[in-house]
C-alpha cells in the first residue's frame, strides 16, 4: 500500500508523537500505554473507541516489531499522528527486507493460525493500514484509525 502524506493531512496545531523504545515484550508493552495516554492528551477519552483501537493497533504492530523485526543493538520506533480524520500509527523497526503480507494475504489467514493473526486484527480496526522501507536500514508498518474530529 502507498502512504498517504500524513504532513500534507494533518492539523496544524497538533504535533505528532515519537519516541524511542527497547526492542522486547516491555518495550512493546510500554508503547500501547503511551499511545493511549497520547491520545488522552489529544483530548480523546481513554474509553473511546478510537483509544481501544488505537491500542490495540499499537499492541500488534509492536509486537510485530519485536518478534520480526528485531537486531541486537537495536530499538524500534512508535509514531502517532493526528491527523484531520484519522490517528495514524506508524512503527519503525531495523528489518526492511522482513515486510508484512499486505492486507489481501492476511485476510486469506484463519484465527486457528499459528502466526498471522495480529494483523487480521490491524486490517479489522484500521481503515486502511500498510508499509514500505523507507531506507536501507528499516521499514515502517504504519496503519490509520477513523477518530472523529
Amino acid at each position: 500500500m502507498k502512504s498517504i502524506d500524513a504532513q500534507a493531512e494533518a492539523p496544524a496545531n497538533v504535533p505528532p508523537f515519537t519516541i524511542r523504545l527497547s526492542a522486547t515484550g516491555c518495550g512493546a508493552r510500554l508503547a500501547r500505554r503511551l499511545a493511549v495516554q497520547q491520545l488522552a492528551a489529544w483530548g480523546i477519552s481513554y474509553d473511546a473507541e478510537v483509544s481501544h483501537a488505537v491500542a490495540l493497533v499499537t499492541a500488534e504492530l509492536t509486537a510485530n516489531a519485536v518478534t520480526h523485526g528485531r537486531l541486537p543493538g537495536w530499538d524500534f520506533r512508535l509514531s502517532l499522528l493526528r491527523l484531520q480524520e484519522h490517528v495514524r500509527v506508524e512503527v519503525i523497526d531495523a528489518r526492511p527486507e522482513r515486510l508484512p503480507q499486505t492486507a489481501p494475504a492476511a485476510e486469506g489467514r484463519s484465527l486457528e493460525a499459528d502466526a498471522g493473526r495480529g494483523l487480521l486484527l490491524v486490517s479489522a480496526y484500521a481503515e486502511r493500514w500498510g508499509c514500505e522501507a523507507r531506507d536501507t536500514c528499516t521499514k515502517t508498518v504504519w496503519a490509520d484509525i477513523a477518530c472523529p474530529h
